[in-house]
């Protein structure tokens, strides 16, 4: 028999359960077998079908019966409430920019590139080969793989100008993804109830994590050009903070990229105050040129703490990302890193050392940068076009998104809201301040799937800032 015998078996004896009180035992397998004419193979298929949809249960040595329906008792976690008590950090919901969606919606508010955009058949060999070596049974050394670590000092080394000081692999910390970089960052060098200074906006997740490290956020006001050196000495000099979090290059989500004025200006005043700056170089392959030179390249004496990630440019399952510090900050980092999380699966750190080795993966690179930059315009374009309400300040030159400015009085939850009701998921500006923000914005990526419906999603913003009149 086939399996549309097999499902009409299954819907035969469905159509008799609805009558049949819970609890009442179904014909024996030979009983059906007799009944239907059907091989017992067929039968045991219905059963199954029957099974899989919560209508019977197998009793095993006594027989198949309906299923009971069962009321499931509400559960009470009210004793929770006196055991957790009062949360150290409060971190709120999940960030948009990590939501899933189903795919019949315009998503622009992706922190991640689409799978197109990856090196899927690098990746694919890379874990399969790594896969076959003693990675995949071993337990790696808990600073990082020594040719992962060279190749991570090796990167900064080549844009080290003469007369530098590169780091060393040594120096290097490979660490499972950038957010447990930070995290260790500000644990070690900043502690509880310290200041730390953070532009603003800034990354969401420098914000959780600081939130989480229970340290004493301080905003420093940044724009499409980076911050005002004269106010990050004012807020050191305020606050006797030691420890600058800032994204040099592209950062997220304003898209500013320093000049190699403010670089300097930038260490000066960090040495001056005798401080840190922590660099998170997220963006460090995702520029419209291979040409970005790290503010840790100009550090000889410690003060950058340099932070790069392999996520967005190899694949977000290899969450490998390295931490570069020197001196005893190394081994404070080093220290919490291992009580943290011990090491980093060797087998993904073979895998990505393996990706970023391979001659192909610059041609990639070179592939991904192009197919950014047109993403980029083609949203800027649809925005122009058809949500002129949406003003961009600054192009940016790198990174996953655009920064969007809103006319006065727009209600950012709201829009966010109306728009997703109708098809269009955007991530509010909101997320993205340490403090209040300073009006009303949005982080619109390009770097999601299907860039063909930007025009779409512009004219589904535009209709949701008409609807509060703007």
């Amino acid at each position: 028999m086939n399996d549309g015998s097999s499902s009409r078996i299954a819907a035969d004896l469905a159509r008799w359960i609805t009558t049949a009180a819970p609890g009442a035992r179904l014909p024996s397998t030979r009983e059906l077998v007799a009944r239907y004419q059907a091989s017992p193979v067929t039968v045991q298929q219905a059963l199954r079908t029957l099974t899989a949809r919560g209508l019977v249960e197998s009793r095993p040595g006594v027989g198949t019966f309906v299923r009971a329906v069962r009321t499931a008792r509400p559960a009470d976690y009210g004793w929770q409430t006196a055991a957790l008590r009062a949360p150290h950090a409060l971190s709120g919901a999940v960030p948009t920019a990590l939501r899933s969606t189903p795919n019949d919606v315009v998503a622009l508010h992706a922190g991640y590139p689409d799978r197109e955009l990856l090196p899927e058949r690098l990746v694919r060999s890379a874990l399969a080969r790594a896969a076959r070596t003693e990675a995949a049974l071993t337990r790696p050394p808990t600073a990082g793989l020594p040719e992962l670590q060279s190749w991570f000092a090796d990167e900064v080394r080549a844009v080290t100008p003469l007369g530098g000081t590169p780091p060393t692999p040594s120096d290097v910390i490979i660490v499972p993804g950038s957010q447990s970089g930070l995290s260790s960052v500000f644990r070690a060098l900043v502690g509880p109830g310290q200041p730390l200074l953070l532009e603003s906006p800034t990354y969401w997740g420098a914000i959780l994590a600081a939130r989480q490290a229970g340290v004493r956020v301080v905003p420093v006001p940044s724009g499409p050009d980076g911050p005002d050196p004269r106010e990050v000495a004012r807020a050191f000099a305020e606050t006797a903070a030691r420890v600058l979090y800032a994204q040099p290059n592209h950062a997220n989500p304003t898209g500013a990229r320093w000049s190699a004025a403010l670089h300097e200006q930038v260490l000066t005043v960090v040495r001056e105050h005798g401080a840190f700056v922590v660099e998170d170089d997220w963006a460090h392959d995702l520029g419209d040129t291979a040409t970005a030179t790290p503010l840790a390249a100009h550090d000889d004496s410690g003060h950058v703490v340099y932070l790069r990630s392999l996520t967005k440019s190899v694949s977000p399952a290899i969450r490998v990302a390295a931490v570069i510090a020197r001196g005893p900050a190394r081994e404070r980092l080093l220290a919490d890193q291992a009580a943290e999380s011990m090491y980093v699966s060797g087998l993904l750190q073979a895998a990505a050392l393996d990706v970023v080795t391979q001659p192909s993966f610059a041609t990639h690179l070179r592939g991904l940068r192009q197919q950014l930059g047109a993403r980029r315009d083609l949203l800027v374009t649809a925005l122009r076009e058809h949500a002129p309400l949406a003003h961009i300040d600054r192009v940016p030159a790198g990174g996953l998104n655009l920064w969007v400015r809103l006319p006065d009085g727009t209600d950012v939850k709201r829009l966010a809201s109306d728009a997703g009701d109708a098809g269009l998921v955007i991530a509010p500006g909101t997320e993205w301040f340490p403090a209040e923000p300073t009006g009303p914005f949005l982080r619109l990526s390009y770097a999601g799937p299907n860039p063909a419906a930007f025009p779409t999603g512009a004219r589904l913003l535009n209709d949701a800032l008409a609807r509060q009149g703007l």
